[in-house]
């Protein structure tokens, strides 16, 4: 899988608002199937499943069967590969434009306060 059809899948899969649910119930510690079916009273069984299926193709949920039971972990890796290639950059520049509008405001206020 190429590097954009991998963020295709994970923007995909953050999409839905009971995946990013999930994600929540599970980013301080495994659940199973089970207790995340038991705290997602709204949604049946299937669903769950359904929606995990999607995380876990995306690379944000990692599955290990323990005997009968699925836990769920997260895995924040991509999220963190998100933010290294868009939030990022994009915060460092917003920086940057912030600093420059400051320094104009500094320079204004000067040209302002300076004797006619």
């Amino acid at each position: 899988m190429s590097t954009e059809d991998t963020f295709d899948a994970l923007f995909k899969a953050l999409g839905h608002r009971a995946r990013r649910r999930i994600l929540d119930l599970i980013k301080d510690g495994p659940q199973t199937t089970g207790a995340l079916c038991a705290r997602l009273t709204d949604l049946d069984r299937c669903t769950v499943m359904q929606h995990l299926s999607v995380l876990e193709k995306a690379g944000l949920v990692v599955v290990e069967r323990r005997g009968r039971e699925r836990w769920n972990h997260l895995d924040a890796l991509p999220i963190h590969d998100v933010q290294k290639r868009w939030i990022g950059p994009y915060a460092a520049h917003a920086m940057t434009m912030l600093a420059d509008i400051e320094g104009l405001e500094t320079s204004v206020e000067a040209d302002d306060n300076s004797p006619a």
